[in-house]
């Protein structure tokens, strides 16, 4: 009996944790207009944002914001936007599932 448990134990113990989805952010429709609501791009030339990982979309999201990347809908869309705002949206948008279709 003891090794049963101690067997149950281990193996809860190895599944993974799974993770509450985040919240969908407030200022999500504005990007949603060209990368979809769940990061696949609704328009040519807009790339899918799903899946991509997280440090990626945070960084990159900044760097439209503050100009070091030159897209001016990027900047505008991004401009008015606080670090917590760029931080949800990257954390949505990494958390989505990529779509077969954008794979």
């Amino acid at each position: 009996m003891r090794i049963l448990t101690t067997a149950a134990l281990a193996l809860a113990l190895s599944a993974p944790v799974l993770a509450d989805p985040p919240a969908k952010p407030a200022r999500l429709g504005l990007c949603a207009a060209c990368h979809g609501e769940n990061g696949s791009a609704r328009i040519p030339g807009a790339p899918n944002l799903a899946g991509q990982k997280l440090d990626y979309l945070r960084e990159a999201l900044r760097q439209y914001r503050d100009g070091r990347r030159d897209i001016p809908v990027m900047r505008a869309a991004t401009g008015p936007l606080t670090d917590a705002e760029l931080d949800q949206l990257a954390e949505w948008y990494s958390a989505q599932t990529p779509s077969r279709a954008a794979q």
